[in-house]
């Protein structure tokens, strides 16, 4: 994997650990920056075809849960065989992570039906 995309894949990480840490602290302000710079890195990976895609995917094995969710909601898409079970397991749990994997996964069926 080239280095841009492994510092994004790292940037995405670190920004879904932070933004949580900030909403767990009652600090919105902070979470809403942390939120911007994984939706940045996102878009690049999503953006950066195949290999994009497959740095992307590295994340669906991360041992952080809500790594593996958000990294998952994004790449439904793109890999639903392999984000969706993510996504369902993480639903049957409690807190911001699980809310965020029920949340997608009501989205993907609305926009399945």
């Amino acid at each position: 994997m080239n280095e841009r995309y492994d510092k994004l894949v790292t940037q995405f990480a670190d920004s879904v650990i932070e933004q949580n840490a900030a909403i767990e602290r009652h600090d919105p302000t902070t979470g809403n920056e942390f939120a911007k710079k994984y939706i940045e890195a996102s878009d690049a990976l999503l953006s950066g075809g195949p290999e994009g895609l497959a740095a992307f995917a590295q994340l669906l094995k991360d041992e952080r849960l809500a790594v593996r969710v958000m990294a998952a909601s994004y790449l439904l898409p793109f890999s639903t065989s392999d984000a969706l079970p993510i996504l369902q397991d993480a639903a049957r749990g409690r807190g911001i992570t699980a809310l965020g994997a029920k949340m997608t996964l009501q989205r993907w069926e609305g926009a399945r039906s």
